[in-house]
């Protein structure tokens, strides 16, 4: 018969192994992460701190601003598709993202003003300028303070406060568990590895119950983006930044933007940046919009057809050398 004091010792011993092998595999999947991220990007000095910056792909330039939680690989990922059809991606880090700079003014409008250092040290004098989600606010200030370096603007699943009320509105409960998750690399990584669907629920804002309907390609990129996350450490200053312009009521002038302007977003966004898009497509002169029934936040299955749009509203004007 197995003693009590076996029986405890027995789960105690495999409590160990377990907390052994989970603390193991967390170094691991930390380790791969930033040898994921070592040697792919470059970085500028500017008066405000360092810039970093990467370079993908042949062709006309084209500037991809990442959404909250990114960084340059999130940028160079949301625009894979567009790189395909024959252009050069920038992308850069955001203020307190990667290995960019957090300096005590960290607002879009001077996110968008630091973009000019790295288009002149680029040697670019006029180029597209997307922006995903929380990017949409630095690409549209880029457009409406630099329009002579902006020759078209794309927002993708814009976030901004347009209606004096955040569109993403959490419970304290919600809240208290997102703080929880996003102050941790361990937490955060066990998550990952226990409950994705549940993470690409909150922190992509898109019904895990789309993957199904979608292709294996479209599956790995949902799971790529959800894993670029990692490590949360490196992005906590440019998470809660982006949590306060997102949330806060937004002071950007749209309605004085003149470049060319495509909006694009998805019915189903869990962050309501359908709505959002319709307000910004009804404020920015000209600007032409496309609402996808569904793909959620981050346009699940329609990356090549948002590409395609792109390239067909960008044209060869890209061409900024």
């Amino acid at each position: 018969m197995v003693t009590r004091r076996a029986l405890i010792g027995g789960f105690v011993g495999l409590a160990l192994a377990s907390a052994g092998y989970a603390t193991g595999a967390f170094r691991e999947a930390r380790k791969q992460a930033q040898g994921r991220l070592l040697g792919r990007s470059s970085a500028i000095d500017t008066g405000l701190g360092p810039l970093e910056y990467a370079v993908a792909g042949d062709g006309p330039p084209l500037m991809m601003i990442h959404g909250t939680g990114g960084g340059f690989d999130q940028g160079l990922l949301f625009a894979a598709k567009i790189r395909e059809r024959g252009f050069r991606i920038i992308a850069p880090s955001r203020f307190g993202y990667l290995g960019s700079a957090f300096p005590a003014d960290a607002s879009p409008p001077q996110q968008a003003d630091i973009l000019v250092a790295l288009l002149d040290h680029l040697g670019i004098d006029r180029l597209p300028v997307l922006g995903g989600s929380a990017g949409a606010l630095t690409a549209a200030e880029f457009a409406l303070r630099h329009p002579g370096r902006c020759s078209h603007l794309g927002l993708l699943v814009p976030a901004a406060n347009l209606t004096n009320r955040d569109p993403v509105e959490f419970t304290w409960l919600q809240r208290l568990a997102v703080r929880a998750v996003l102050g941790s690399d361990f937490w955060f990584w066990s998550l990952l590895r226990l409950t994705p669907a549940q993470l690409m629920r909150t922190l992509l804002a898109t019904d895990p119950a789309l993957l199904d309907t979608v292709s294996t390609e479209e599956q790995r990129r949902a799971q790529a983006i959800l894993e670029q996350l990692f490590p949360i450490s490196r992005k906590i200053n440019g998470l809660q930044n982006d949590g306060h312009w997102a949330g806060a009521p937004s002071p950007t002038a749209y309605e004085r933007i003149a470049v060319p302007t495509l909006i694009v977003s998805c019915e189903d966004d869990l962050f309501g940046t359908a709505g959002t898009a319709r307000l910004l497509a009804d404020r920015i002169p000209g600007a032409e919009l496309m609402i996808f029934p569904s793909g959620g936040h981050i346009w699940l299955g329609r990356d090549d057809t948002v590409a395609d749009l792109v390239k067909g509203f960008v044209g060869t004007e890209g061409d900024g050398m």
